[in-house]
């Protein structure tokens, strides 16, 4: 017998769809905004980084993405790999997909930037999402996990970093709860 995953929930109870656009909010409220597009470099506009809007009067959504599962399907489902882009217009004219950056030697952490067009044979644009003993939904990276079988000395938990006063996503650090809302 075939095994099905379960569909993401958005914060509706509705199953994420491919192609449509979502807004990822984190699961606690008081930290900060949405994820959305940050420049890290200093001196430099790109390559972007992705990132959580800073917690301020009024607290931003952020910016929409969407997902596009890896196998043909019209909803993302647990454990299974996806691409994910923001929507809006990088000013680096360029994909907003997201990517898995190289490891930095000082915080051994990967980060997540969002840079060029995913190509297909690649590991580094897909990601997938697990739900955690709370109900709440992680973001993960894995080498491969068109098996569902990950191994997870290859695999990384995407949590939040602070880094000049900036929020990142990176990973091989605390996983950070994330849910998701329709645009």
């Amino acid at each position: 017998m075939a095994q099905t995953w379960p569909a993401v929930l958005d914060a509706d109870g509705q199953p994420l769809r491919s192609g449509v656009e979502y807004y990822v909010l984190p699961a606690v409220t008081d930290v900060a905004g949405g994820l959305t597009l940050v420049n890290l470099n200093n001196g430099s506009i790109c390559p972007l980084f992705v990132g959580q809007e800073p917690l301020a009067p009024v607290v931003s959504r952020g910016t929409s993405v969407i997902f596009t599962p890896r196998v043909a399907d019209t909803v993302v489902r647990e454990t299974r790999d996806f691409t994910v882009a923001f929507t809006g217009v990088s000013v680096c004219a360029q994909s907003t997909a997201w990517r898995v950056g190289e490891r930095n030697p000082e915080t051994r952490r990967r980060y997540i930037l969002a840079e060029t067009n995913p190509i297909p044979s690649s590991n580094a644009w897909h990601f997938n999402i697990v739900k955690n003993d709370q109900g709440l939904y992680k973001f993960q990276w894995c080498l491969n996990c068109l098996t569902g079988a990950c191994p997870k000395p290859l695999c990384g938990d995407a949590g939040i970093v602070v880094e000049n006063e900036r929020r990142l996503l990176v990973l091989d650090g605390p996983a950070f709860p994330f849910i998701f809302r329709r645009a």
